[in-house]
């Protein structure tokens, strides 16, 4: 193990206040964070425009291979979180060993899905399938490796909220640099940036804070396949599935269709999408500490249900917008992306804690970061399967200037989101802010 000077800071006292996190310290553990993200704006919001608007294919044909590709990589999802336990439980060598393989398969994915080497409608699907299925499954096996190794690092609830938002506000810095790149300056320059990206957070990974080595009981050891299917078996950890799959597709829908409404609703050029996106995620990034703070004085359910409620106030206005309003669009970006900090530094927090309570930590959170990703997929399998061929169906395709197909995209675009977000509210309000304040005679009794 390399020697690190930083690796003498340990989360060994889950339930007692502590010191901050050695900015160093979440600097190296979170660097890998930006890589990751940087490769999932491409794979989730460029790809199917790409495919549908640069390559020729129909956007029911588009939406129905993403959504078919998503559903396998979210099955792969649970199966990926127990090998993730399992190296953890041997060592952590292993695990970045795995780590920056699953980086180069995920490179040279994402190289042959953005320069096919086909052209003819059947043959680029089947491309686009098997690449997908690659370049998915590696970027999954990476994802779940990082969270666990900052669910294991442990701590009390404000300790685990800075822990997320190091990984998750480097993520924002990747998305930043992914929205201008892949948008404004194509795919070859964003392919280079992220080699350089993967490698700096693979070495960064290898200096930081080491979980501590917690092997797992022997009765788990015997029994895998409830580490695999326990999460399910807790009415806590089905409730935040519930809350977390509502949000997470009402954000991936906007994700999946953004690329068509700022170019035929809006009119946008390139270059102002491209500032469009950076603009979200930058404010998106610059409100992590004030959401810090809300955890910090209201909790984290009040704090995301805030998010939540900020989110829809600001961009339901989005179905008003015709030609030429960018700019009235990018006010809409800066305010929804302030919203964003709370989807980021929330749920992950309250995952990595309902993981301690229930004595997972360091035992099999990889099983409960499996399902939690296998729930992300689904998200986005859902909106691209639905939203894409529902707009076909309306009479929407790339490029269009009908006004009636141009209406519809606004309200898949705007209203559906919204809806799902104000569902998503009304469930964490039901499900755990009325919850905790009801006799404590009935908090026990099952979802």
């Amino acid at each position: 193990m390399l020697k690190n000077p930083v690796n003498s800071w340990v989360l060994d006292a889950p339930h007692v206040a502590m010191a901050p996190l050695p900015w160093r310290a979440g600097l190296r553990y979170g660097l890998l964070g930006l890589p990751l993200a940087f490769a999932a704006l491409p794979l989730y919001v460029v790809l199917p425009h790409y495919y549908a608007d640069q390559l020729g294919l129909s956007l029911a044909t588009v939406g129905a291979l993403l959504m078919a590709v998503r559903l396998l990589d979210a099955v792969v999802e649970p199966l990926l979180g127990r090998l993730s336990d399992w190296l953890y439980d041997r060592a952590t060598r292993a695990v970045l060993w795995l780590a920056g393989a699953s980086a180069l398969v995920q490179v040279l994915g994402m190289a042959g899905l953005f320069f096919p080497a086909v052209r003819a409608p059947q043959a680029l699907a089947l491309w686009l399938v098997v690449g997908l299925v690659l370049t998915s499954v590696a970027h999954s096996q990476l994802v779940i490796a990082h969270q666990a190794w900052g669910v294991r690092l442990g701590g009390d609830t404000l300790q685990r909220s800075h822990i997320v938002a190091w990984r998750e506000g480097l993520g924002l810095v990747g998305v930043i640099a992914a929205s201008a790149l892949s948008v404004a300056w194509g795919p070859a320059v964003m392919l280079l940036a992220l080699v350089l990206a993967f490698l700096l957070g693979w070495w960064a990974l290898w200096q930081a804070p080491r979980p501590p080595h917690l092997p797992a009981m022997a009765p788990t050891r015997q029994v895998p396949a409830y580490r695999l299917w326990a999460p399910l078996q807790v009415p806590a950890f089905r409730r935040l599935l519930a809350v977390f799959l509502c949000n997470g597709i009402a954000s991936a829908i906007p994700a999946a269709l953004l690329l068509f409404f700022a170019q035929d609703r809006l009119q946008a050029t390139p270059a102002q999408m491209a500032l469009l996106l950076v603009l979200y995620f930058v404010c998106g990034a610059l409100s992590l500490p004030g959401w810090l703070r809300g955890v910090r004085r209201f909790g984290l359910e009040r704090s995301w249900l805030a998010g939540m409620l900020l989110a829809v106030l600001c961009f339901g206005w989005t179905a008003g917008l015709g030609s030429g309003q960018v700019w009235a669009f990018a006010v809409i970006c800066a305010l929804t992306g302030v919203a964003l900090g709370a989807d980021l530094v929330v749920p992950g927090a309250l995952l990595a804690r309902l993981v301690e309570r229930q004595g997972a930590q360091g035992q099999h959170d990889g099983a409960y970061l499996g399902w939690w990703n296998l729930a992300t997929k689904l998200n986005l399998a859902l909106a691209a399967g639905a939203a894409l061929p529902l707009l076909q169906w309306g009479g929407y395709v790339s490029g269009s200037q009908d006004a009636q197909a141009l209406e519809h995209l606004s309200w898949a675009y705007a209203l559906l989101p919204c809806a799902l977000k104000l569902l998503a509210a009304a469930l964490l309000y039901g499900l755990f802010i009325h919850r905790a304040e009801r006799p404590a005679s009935l908090k026990g009794m099952p979802l």
